[in-house]
């Protein structure tokens, strides 16, 4: 398809286009299989995400989107097109413990009463030994004070975010990653893959602002100079997540006490990654 939305004929889609697709999704298709999930199935969801994409993202302004547009947008049968859309689609919501924890951990490691000297998260005790110093049962209730601060220790402990010792409860890692916890693992492969990919989508697209979206490369390394390379991708990469995490939250406050006229209604997602494996010249990706 165009940029107009006008669908192109099989065969006229730019192969370099096509070797990326197959690339992207091959470590989706081992995914799948690996869970069980058959082609059969894959291929219902997607023939219902081709509808639901088509439906909200290229209407033409001023018209209703038709069945028979959709069916001319996408090559699904009319059929299917209407049964599909007249089926109630109710998006799944993620995990409590995702929303409410990243908000957490967005706290400990962004506001500076939670953090010591050299900008670090403080291990923090679960009651407060004085009044005016900062505890965990405080962070808890500084963002929800229906939910009982036990209950979200457990869970976290379960999860491997925190540990405990001597009642002290110290965070395993400076961003909401849980150890375990499928759940809450499935959800930030799905939101933080589609925003990496709807950056890359959107600067192939050839608009003239382009979002940020770079990697470094390379190959012939040793298993010790990969870890290394690890090593300091996670310390600097930590470093860069910290810092605009606290900004964010800084600038977060400020339009939270904007006017109405002008209440914020944008969302921004940053984030690192880091992938190796052992390099075979006859593999097509």
């Amino acid at each position: 398809m165009n940029n107009n939305g006008t669908p192109v004929e099989p065969g006229q889609q730019p192969a370099s286009l096509i070797r990326a697709l197959e690339k992207l999704l091959r470590p989706l298709v081992k995914l799948l299989l690996s869970r069980g999930i058959t082609y059969p199935v894959f291929s219902q969801w997607l023939k219902n995400l081709y509808i639901e994409v088509a439906e909200q993202d290229f209407a033409i302004p001023g018209k209703r989107q038709t069945d028979s547009r959709i069916n001319l947008l996408t090559g699904i049968h009319r059929k299917d097109v209407k049964r599909i859309r007249n089926q109630h689609h109710d998006p799944s919501e993620p995990p409590a413990t995702v929303t409410f924890g990243a908000l957490l951990v967005s706290r400990w490691t962004g506001l500076p009463r939670y953090l010591d000297q050299n900008g670090h998260p403080l291990p923090l005790p679960r009651h407060a030994e004085e009044a005016d110093k900062p505890s965990f049962e405080e962070l808890v209730s500084s963002v929800n004070k229906d939910i009982r601060p036990r209950v979200v220790l457990d869970e976290w402990l379960r999860l491997g975010i925190v540990h405990m010792q001597d009642d002290v409860i110290s965070l395993n890692t400076e961003a909401f990653v849980p150890e375990q916890g499928f759940d809450e693992l499935a959800f930030y492969f799905g939101n933080n893959l589609r925003d990496h990919i709807a950056a890359a989508a959107h600067n192939l697209s050839g608009h003239e602002k382009r979002f940020l979206e770079r990697s470094v490369y390379y190959d012939k390394l040793s298993p010790e100079s990969v870890r290394e390379l690890e090593e300091l991708a996670e310390q600097h990469g930590m470093l860069a997540l910290q810092q605009v995490n606290r900004h964010a939250l800084k600038l977060q406050q400020q339009d939270a006490e904007k006017e109405a006229s002008q209440a914020p209604n944008e969302r921004i997602n940053f984030g690192i990654y880091f992938f190796n494996e052992k390099t075979d010249h006859d593999k097509t990706d």
